[in-house]
């Protein structure tokens, strides 16, 4: 039995223990006050746990601590005392603990590594310091390495390895080039976290010899450089190239195209990986694929969503960050790398461990002898950490024994303090990845109590505005405190005071009375002490005369006024503003004492002048408008405002009304049509005035009801047409007995703020509506169908009463009532309330959904309970979204929708659908506090709908009876597509429409040949899409049949040809089509994905030279021409030659040259025989008529100062006819050229590459030889035709 006491003894002490701590002695921050209390040591200030330092500098190892007596130091290193007096390089700062190592003047910083702990130590007891441990950073340099070039075909993946050298702390890793320029990173090209540059695949431009990796040292401010690493990149083209120059024609090469490659994992490799993460840190996750395209990468997270507003992507997607994690974000993470041809995934699991944290650090205790108290020392961490204390910096286990302490795991237990107990304990909580240590210590104080406000300190109040006297103090045991007013007065109690905790009393509406000595004394049991303060209730300022709105002619004077009344004790200070700006510094603004007065008025002075009175406790301000005006040119009857009455008189005193009676003042020649009668209640509301009645301009006198305990006084104003007066003078004060409220507060609510309680509000009653002095509200409440007294509270001048603990959402009856000293207001009126809503319980059940429509459907769900709404009813809330369209079978971002259906509707119409998809939806009930759980997701279906218009018709390849059609699917396909409907008609010159063709196109076809056309037409064709539901909107087209085969009347380009050589090639082509063409050739390099470049062809010749191409390279090319609908020709690809030296062959030399030049030597002898005869025969030359044919600008007859091609000349008479060289005309009337009469062609010029144009595209031997001049009457040329020409002819 005894042993069953004393354990249930322990427990209740352990309760009281706990209770105790919550009420331990708070040590006021007062200088003076902690220079005389005894404290232990406390830290202050250390440096970091992991301390990395500069090993070109002094090492600082700060130690800080406070305490009285002041504490002294101590280190440990390693373990073991450090005694800083046997080494010269360290010195202590004076009155600090910190550690000051020389390392610039021949100390090495390597030396001092190590693991330093500080104490500080007094007689009250010792604290210690973290663990420092002290590291000196490293930067070392690169290892040396041979880097041997990077040779890698087009499209295939590369990683470039950085391996920087291992420093302290890790460098920062980036890639520049030699320009110290940084490589520019993409979805492609970039790098990985350590450092390494990875490309997906590599393209051509990625050849150089300057990839440099950098390695920046923060802490030593270096950076250091590994050796450039070169890559080259072998194009399919180039490779043809080399395989081509070093085989024989015989020999079959040709590597392989570039082909495009699904993903493949770089980083990191398997299938699957773990990453273990401490909690708080940041998340990095790293996925980076090698493919062909360009890889995207997606990270989802198995079973679960990424974390919002935590979650970021960096590295183009590639890195996963997440920071802040926790617990919860442990799991595995996945990585999707995706391009056209397939995916590559990752898995990483994901553990998040955790270094110790706090869930309760120990805190300070400061007790009294005999009291109790406990130090709780709570953390916790992945895994759980181990909790040890230290007293003194000693393990609690061998330290000093203490009667009074007894160790509970994580707490321990004080109990009947002496002084002695005072100490410094620490707690250390450890697992394998760190640890916490927190110093508290327990300081015993036996301290009779102190007053630490001044003695006879005065404050200073307005009048009705709160008063709050302060008496700060301390003791240990903790005093209590009591308030007097004056030397003899009785203890301070009741509503009109309020006591706060720290020992300041608050007057909440200091009165005139409230003025006097208060005494504050405190006291606990090792003595007593008092103070007194002095309150001082001011009067407040108030501006009796305020100025007025004035209007002045220009150059006139104004004067406002501003006659202030104040407490006699107070200085007040005026100051007058312009526009809320100071005054203009202008010697026409003149400032009284009561007024302002303004000379010489100009339009500047308009605006808005203000009167601020300020004192050392109030501030008052009023302000009027002055308006300038210009002169009259010529006097005239003037009509202004009435004068203000004047002589008020008040006659007739009754308790409820009196009368008053006034004269007017003069009307300015405009009757007065009305006075105004406003009131100024002086005892309520000083200086503000009010609307009382009004009366017609006849009448002098009214008689006025009155409200009691109001001192009234009224004034007058007197109303014309042109506006109203200045207010009379006011008249005598009349001050009306007290009486009962005659009525109670208005618009009576009762809402909760919370599900606990209820806040009743009401508009509080002004101030003559008090009736009298002592105005109080009694608020009664009761729950509404429960048989329950009222519950009452008299509250002071108030508009809010809080009850607290009522059930959620119960309905009250209110009622608010007034009183004043005199007694009560009449029974009020009762008004419903409801205490505070709480979340909706429950979610609406069976719901269904009825699909209307492919693009609408109709929700029905059942009400939930009202009980279970717990609040007020506001309707429901429709979630609905998009899963996916089961079209397409690709799922898309979810974006939910909502819609709210006002009050207890049960169904709702869910608009803007999508046909053929799979939504999801839930439903919940809405109330004042927010939203209900929320139904289970209901999934339903959308129809088929008809699909949109395809998404283009494209009618390409015109010949004499078919046309070809090629069509993109539907944007929204909105179903399945069942087939295509053409319909399609001719047009005829009148624009009248034909007979309409219709014909049914299977879903899966995209291209159509229409055969049987009639030549030269023009159809339209109509083009839609189906489902089985039915036809979508149509997109339309027109195209032309051509006319025949020998004269198109649709324009083309066809026949085009390449002639190339290194740098350059000759492009020509056919053209059919209208005259006056402006053409221009399209070209880039074959198989690139760059945009045409694009060069303008001058005139309408049908050949043009492209220039400054690369040597060896492919080349795609065609020929459009302008303002003909755009058409282009077809594609041509040529290459031109190659720029090696060794596969030139020096012509000069060859056999077959010098035949050839024999030959050619003795045609020309020959042709020049012929030309002799036939011009002494009066032969013709057809030349001119060649040129005459084609009139192309660009071969234009040229001066020969300029070096070009001279006129061609018949060489007869002009006026003689020209015979051609074939039989027909060589221009057809319509100016189209056909192919068989065409001499344009370049085989007119000659044939072979080398043998047919020169290096700058210009023709060879085509027109040569020099042009003498002319007799001024001859029209003949005088000079024999050129034999190359005439060999040309004959071709």
């Amino acid at each position: 039995m005894m042993r069953k006491k004393s354990i249930s003894a322990s427990k209740a002490s352990l309760v009281l223990f706990l209770c105790q701590m919550i009420s331990a002695l708070e040590v006021p921050l007062d200088s003076k006050l902690l220079e005389e209390l005894s404290q232990p040591p406390t830290i202050t200030q250390q440096s970091p746990k992991d301390y990395i330092v500069d090993p070109r500098e002094n090492i600082v190892i700060q130690c800080e601590a406070k305490g009285k007596p002041p504490p002294s130091f101590s280190w440990t290193r390693n373990g073991t005392h450090f005694d800083i007096d046997k080494d010269a390089q360290v010195t202590m700062k004076p009155n600090s603990g910190t550690l000051v190592i020389n390392i610039m003047n021949g100390g090495k910083a390597e030396a001092y590594e190590g693991v330093y702990q500080c104490t500080a130590r007094n007689e009250r007891g010792a604290a210690i310091s973290n663990n420092i441990v002290i590291r000196p950073s490293r930067s070392p340099l690169w290892t040396k390495e041979k880097l041997e070039p990077n040779q890698v075909r087009e499209g295939d993946s590369l990683v470039l390895h950085c391996r920087p050298p291992v420093g302290l702390p890790p460098p920062i890793i980036f890639w520049m080039d030699n320009a110290f320029q940084r490589l520019p990173q993409s979805e492609r090209v970039s790098q990985g976290l350590n450092g390494d540059l990875y490309f997906s695949n590599v393209q051509p431009e990625d050849t150089r010899e300057d990839y440099i990796c950098y390695a920046r040292f923060n802490h030593t401010q270096t950076i250091q450089q590994k050796q450039p690493i070169s890559v080259k990149v072998f194009s399919m083209d180039s490779l043809n190239d080399t395989i081509a120059a070093n085989l024989s024609d015989t020999d079959i090469y040709g590597a392989k195209p570039v082909t495009e490659r699904q993903p493949v994992l770089l980083t990191p490799t398997g299938s699957t990986s773990t990453k273990v993460e401490l909690r708080g840190n940041v998340l990095l996750l790293e996925c980076i694929a090698a493919g062909l395209p360009t890889p995207v990468i997606r990270w989802i997270k198995e079973g679960g969503e990424l974390p919002a507003n935590r979650t970021f992507f960096e590295n183009f997607k590639k890195t996963l960050k997440i920071i802040d994690v926790s617990e919860a974000d442990s799991g595995n993470y996945k990585c999707i790398a995706r391009n056209i041809l397939g995916s590559a995934h990752h898995v990483i699991s994901v553990t998040v461990k955790a270094a110790p944290y706090w869930i309760t650090a120990p805190r300070n205790l400061v007790l009294s002898p005999g009291e109790d108290g406990t130090l709780i020392c709570r953390a916790n961490g992945n895994p759980k950490p181990n909790i040890s204390w230290l007293a003194n910096g000693v393990p609690i286990a061998i330290a000093p024994e203490d009667p009074s302490r007894k160790v509970d795991g994580d707490t321990i237990i004080f109990s009947h303090v002496q002084e002695r107990s005072s100490a410094v304990y620490q707690c250390n909580a450890s697992n394998e990845y760190g640890y916490l240590l927190a110093n508290a210590f327990v300081n015993v104080l036996a301290e009779p109590p102190r007053i630490l406000t001044s003695a006879n300190k005065l404050y200073q109040v307005i009048s009705d505005s709160p008063a709050l006297l302060d008496c700060a103090y301390f003791g240990s045991p903790k005093p209590e405190i009591e308030w007097f007013k004056g030397v003899k007065g009785s203890i301070l109690r009741g509503n009109e005071y309020i006591f706060h905790d720290n020992g300041t009393l608050e007057i909440p509406v200091a009165q005139k009375d409230s003025t006097g000595t208060y005494t504050c004394v405190a006291r606990n049991e090792l003595g007593k002490i008092q103070n007194e303060v002095q309150l001082e209730v001011k009067d407040p300022t108030m501006i009796i005369k305020q100025p007025e709105y004035k209007v002045v002619q220009r150059y006139g004077q104004v004067s406002f006024e501003c006659i202030i009344k104040h407490d006699s004790t107070l200085l007040p200070a005026v100051i007058w503003l312009k526009d809320n700006d100071e005054l203009p510094d202008d010697e026409r603004f003149l400032v009284g004492k009561d007024n302002l007065t303004i000379m010489n008025v100009t339009d500047r002075d308009d605006g808005t002048y203000t009167c601020i009175v300020n004192t050392t406790l109030d501030s008052v301000s009023a302000s009027a408008v002055l308006t300038v005006v210009a002169a009259p040119p010529t006097p005239a009857i003037i009509y202004a405002r009435p004068n203000p009455p004047f002589d008020l008189e008040l006659t007739g005193q009754l308790e409820r009304s009196v009368e008053l009676s006034w004269i007017p003042g003069d009307e300015n020649n405009s009757p007065i049509t009305n006075f105004v009668i406003e009131y100024e209640d002086g005892l309520h509301e000083p200086g503000v005035w009010h609307y009382q009645t009004e009366v017609p301009g006849t009448q002098t006198t009214v008689q006025l009801k009155l409200s009691p305990y109001v001192n009234y006084s009224f004034r007058v104003i007197a109303v014309n047409e042109i506006g109203r007066s200045q207010p009379s003078e006011p008249s005598e004060q009349y001050l009306t007995k007290s009486a009962n409220p005659d009525e109670n507060p208005s618009n009576v609510q009762g809402i909760g703020s919370e599900p606990d309680n209820l806040v009743i509000t009401w508009e509080s009653l002004k101030g003559f509506q008090s009736n009298g002095p002592g105005l109080q509200y009694k608020v009664s409440w009761r729950q509404k169908d429960v048989d329950d007294e009222w519950t009452s509270v008299i509250v002071a001048n108030v508009s809010k009463y809080i009850v607290s603990g009522t059930p959620t959402f119960v309905p009250y009856e209110i009622k608010v009532q007034a009183l004043n000293d005199l007694g009560y207001a009449p029974e009020p009126s009762e008004v419903i309330g409801h205490s505070g809503e709480d979340l909706p319980m429950v979610a609406p059940g069976n719901v269904q959904v009825h699909v209307v429509n492919s693009t609408l459907a109709k929700v029905h769900w059942d009400p939930v309970p009202l009980k279970t709404v717990r609040g007020h009813l506001q309707g429901y809330k429709v979630y609905y979204w998009k899963v996916q369209s089961l079209s397409r079978r690709s799922r898309r971002h979810v974006e939910k929708k909502i819609l709210t259906f006002r009050g207890n509707k049960t169904f709702g119409m869910l608009p803007g659908l999508e046909p053929y998809s799979s939504y999801k939806l839930n439903v919940r009930v809405v109330n004042g506090k927010g939203e209900g759980p929320a139904s289970p997701d209901k999934v339903f279906k959308t129809p088929e709908g008809v699909p949109s218009s395809p998404s283009f018709l494209k009618i390409t390849n015109p010949t004499l009876d078919s046309l070809t059609l090629e069509w993109g699917s539907p944007t929204h396909p909105n179903g399945v597509l069942t087939s295509y409907i053409l319909k399609f008609q001719p047009i005829n010159n009148t624009h009248e429409l034909g007979p309409l063709v219709e014909i049914r196109i299977p879903a899966n076809e995209s291209s159509l040949i229409l055969k049987n056309l009639n030549y030269s037409t023009r159809y339209k064709f109509y083009f839609n899409a189906q489902t089985s539901v039915g036809s979508g909107s149509q997109i339309t087209e027109e195209a032309v049949t051509i006319m025949d085969e020998v004269q198109p009347l649709y324009p083309r380009i066809r026949n085009v040809t390449t002639a190339a050589a290194e740098t350059y090639a000759n492009i020509s082509w056919e053209y059919e089509g209208p005259d006056h063409a402006n053409f221009y050739v399209e070209y880039g390099v074959a198989g690139s994905k760059e945009d045409w470049k694009k060069e303008i062809v001058n005139g309408s010749r049908s050949f043009f030279v492209l220039k400054g191409l690369t040597p060896g390279t492919a080349y795609k090319v065609r020929v459009g021409a302008e303002g003909l609908s755009g058409f282009r020709s077809s594609e041509d690809v040529f290459e031109t030659g190659p720029a090696m030296a060794s596969r030139q062959v020096d012509i000069a030399t060859q056999g077959w040259f010098i035949g050839l030049m024999c030959a050619v030597a003795l045609l020309i002898l020959i042709l020049l025989i012929v030309c002799f005869i036939r011009r002494n025969k009066g032969g013709k030359y057809p030349v001119k008529e060649k040129e005459d044919a084609h009139a192309d600008p660009e071969i234009q007859p040229m001066k020969e100062d300029d070096g070009t091609f001279g006129e061609y000349r018949s060489l007869e008479s002009d006026a003689e006819d020209h015979k051609p060289l074939k039989k027909g005309s060589r221009t057809p009337s319509d100016r189209t050229v056909k192919k068989e009469d065409s001499d344009d062609s370049l085989v007119d010029y000659g044939e072979g590459v080398n043998g047919q144009f020169n290096e700058d595209g210009s023709f060879i031997g085509q027109y040569s030889g020099k042009k003498e001049k002319e007799p001024a009457e001859g029209n003949e040329s005088s000079e024999a035709p050129s034999p190359v020409n005439a060999m040309n002819s004959f071709v």
